[in-house]
């Protein structure tokens, strides 16, 4: 029998996580079965509990859930000790172990497939929830020049901020919170959106003139043309999507699992050409 994996999120049927990991089993001679779980909001916890004790190996979780499995698994491992949000589970020696891949697949996306260099550079990253939690060590790693955090709710944009505090000076400008109506005057070089407004349709509330000359809007959804890139093309911004940032982290909780990490370029281009 293969062993069991999925991803498990509240919406999860848009879901390509499944092809991307059944591209990657073929690539490297893997016996495994990947689907997708929706886990009611209000049972998390029972939802996982239940796969595992049914004979799951691993789970990758996305929204709304990364900060409950921070709090559900028995210990964790890498960058989730520093975004205190898991997207990878591990069942081993019968314990859950809890990692973070996101940050190795926004990084690895900007700067191998995309060729954008994160140093230097001046980064607005929205939202406050667990995709920013995981991301932002590793940008601050990259050295850019300045790093600003702003939220819908500007009081968990500054919680965020002062939980990474002690990694801001690795951007030469610092790293802020600031609430959407403070970003007027202001230009980025390198503006992610980590919100889930793109599920329904909406954006954060943008000032005209955030972008500057050259500048990159980068959606972590994908798959769709959403309110912030279509904005982001107006207003002059290269755009991307994050199908690829989605493929580089599942081929880092794939090594996890697996102990081999797959090519990625060509489940990219496979997947690219499906859309």
């Amino acid at each position: 029998m293969s062993d069991r994996y999925a991803v498990v999120g509240n919406p999860v049927s848009h879901s390509k996580s499944p092809l991307i990991h059944a591209a990657f089993a073929r690539q490297t001679g893997q016996d495994i079965a990947y689907d997708r779980l929706l886990a009611p909001l209000e049972d998390f916890e029972g939802t996982v509990r239940r796969f595992f004790r049914e004979g799951g190996h691993g789970l990758n979780v996305t929204v709304p859930f990364k900060r409950e499995a921070w709090d559900l698994v028995d210990r964790c491992e890498g960058g989730a000790l520093a975004a205190e949000a898991v997207n990878t589970i591990k069942l081993e020696g019968g314990e859950l172990l809890g990692y973070n891949t996101d940050g190795i697949g926004l990084v690895s996306d900007l700067e191998q497939n995309l060729g954008i260099a994160i140093a230097g550079r001046r980064v607005l990253l929205m939202g406050a929830g667990g995709a920013s939690h995981g991301v932002l060590h590793p940008l601050l790693e990259r050295r850019p020049d300045s790093l600003v955090v702003a939220n819908r709710t500007p009081g968990r944009a500054e919680a965020l901020v002062r939980h990474f505090q002690r990694y801001a000076a690795l951007a030469k400008g610092g790293l802020a919170a600031r609430p959407y109506s403070d970003l007027s005057g202001l230009q980025f070089e390198l503006v992610i959106n980590a919100t889930s407004a793109g599920l329904e349709g909406a954006m954060p509330p943008l000032p005209d003139g955030l972008f500057a000359p050259g500048a990159l809007a980068y959606d972590m959804m994908y798959g769709r043309e959403t309110a912030f890139l279509a904005f982001a093309r107006a207003h002059g911004a290269a755009c991307a999507d994050g199908l690829g940032m989605l493929v580089e982290q599942a081929a880092e909780s794939f090594r996890i699992w697996r102990g081999i990490r797959p090519l990625t370029a060509p489940v990219i281009e496979q997947l690219r050409g499906d859309a």
